[in-house]
């Protein structure tokens, strides 16, 4: 192996786990600020270390600590099989974790005369993985609801289990549509079929081109995850907290932490079958490449824009009322992340300026390139994982026969005749 590909593969694991790990805090705290917004109230904006907020985030790292030190707990009556009940929820983490592995941040990168991906795990079955590691979450929280021994938490753990039953079903359905669609099962391959066009002017992405097979999957998704609106395996009002009702500190931290894995495994599915991934519309990698110095002009008068209104908006927010409170650490707070932002603004544009003078398709073009893509990829990230918690706060909880009902009756006929559609269309355009 190469020093360029032990650099680029250490580089891309490095990336998902801070995708996968360090969004975590971030989801969380958009989740509490998002809530607040819906409810009509602030979210958290008290927690500072050395006057320090950051909008709220630092709300969740306080979260972790607390969860950290807190005293771990094991029920009385948990006698036989306590090392699953501890393993239970890690099992939940760990596949939620491994799914995300598969994921392409952009296009591959050359370099020299080699080619390497942008994946922690650099496969071309990239769906089935994510399939197949997917599932195995819920043996975590069939584990979880057994093993406590304790009626409310066996009742969550069956839910989740028939659940997945009734929507494992439809979601592998709709994801057989997208495959005769796009005639692979490498999400790389996917997200550049993508990159073209339909009717000559619509970008060809999986939502366009297949409506009702998006529709199918983005429902079903909701469902394994366990998020809101069917979120029945831990109905506080039927079950208490269902599978997690015995598990505390790090335990329940895992179980946390996992439910936000999985819906950010989730989203990174969803933007690379149906929205694109790391492409802009009507702009693939090799547009990119062959419009270099346009792509360098737009980003270096794009990016003071996008800080200024970064600035303002932190400004805004952390203006207090003379009349309710003299806090002072917030005025300071911002102005020194206003300079160490506008700092960085001319620092990157004048790593613009020196790309400007690149050839294409040399090395400092093509990383370029690849950064650009990781951070079109993040931002659909994280527009739908906002849409995810939109989804949370706005829509009450269906009852268990209507999750069941929905599966079944409407989704699993829905997604059979998709299919049947699809493959005449694809048959006869062939």
């Amino acid at each position: 192996m190469s020093t360029a590909a032990i650099i680029v593969t250490l580089s891309s694991i490095v990336l998902a786990a801070l995708l996968a790990l360090l969004m975590i805090p971030v989801l969380v705290w958009l989740e509490r600020r998002i809530a607040g917004l819906i409810q009509d109230r602030m979210g958290p904006n008290r927690t500072n270390i050395g006057g320090f907020r950051l909008g709220g985030v630092i709300q969740s790292f306080a979260d972790v600590i607390k969860l950290v030190f807190k005293e771990e707990y094991y029920p009385g009556h948990i006698k036989t099989g306590r090392w699953l009940y501890i393993l239970a929820p890690t099992i939940m983490f760990v596949s939620a974790l491994l799914a995300f592995m598969t994921i392409p941040f952009a296009d591959n990168l050359v370099v020299g005369d080699e080619s390497f991906r942008i994946q922690a795990l650099p496969v071309e079955y990239g769906i089935l993985w994510f399939l197949a590691i997917g599932s195995i979450g819920i043996i975590g929280i069939i584990f979880g609801g057994w093993l406590s021994h304790n009626k409310y938490s066996l009742l969550g753990s069956q839910r989740a289990s028939s659940q997945m039953l009734g929507y494992e079903l439809p979601l592998g359905l709709s994801v057989v549509a997208m495959i005769i669609t796009y005639q692979t099962i490498d999400f790389n391959a996917m997200v550049t079929w993508q990159s073209g066009t339909v009717l000559g002017f619509l970008p060809a992405w999986g939502f366009i081109v297949q409506p009702l097979a998006a529709l199918i999957f983005i429902i079903t998704i909701f469902a394994e995850t366990n998020r809101a609106p069917f979120n029945v395996a831990e109905g506080e009002s039927e079950i208490v907290s269902g599978h997690m009702t015995e598990f505390s500190a790090m335990k329940f931290a895992m179980y946390f932490m996992g439910e936000y894995i999985a819906m950010n495994t989730a989203s990174a599915v969803v933007i690379t079958m149906f929205f694109g991934g790391y492409q802009l519309p009507w702009l693939s990698t090799e547009d990119l490449g062959n419009h270099f110095t346009l792509v360098v002009i737009g980003l270096m008068i794009v990016l003071p824009v996008i800080v200024y209104f970064i600035i303002k908006w932190m400004k805004k927010n952390n203006s207090v009322r003379p009349t309710v409170s003299t806090d002072g650490g917030r005025v300071f707070e911002a102005k020194v992340l206003s300079y160490a932002l506008i700092g960085m603004t001319v620092i990157l544009e004048l790593i613009g300026v020196y790309l400007l003078s690149v050839p294409k398709g040399s090395l400092e073009a093509n990383l370029t390139i690849t950064v650009l893509q990781v951070g079109i990829f993040v931002v659909k990230l994280m527009v739908f994982n906002i849409f995810f918690i939109v989804v949370r706060w706005t829509l009450p909880r269906f009852r268990y026969d209507q999750v069941q009902s929905l599966g079944w009756n409407y989704l699993l006929p829905l997604a059979l005749v998709n299919i049947i559609i699809t493959a005449v269309i694809v048959v006869g355009v062939s």
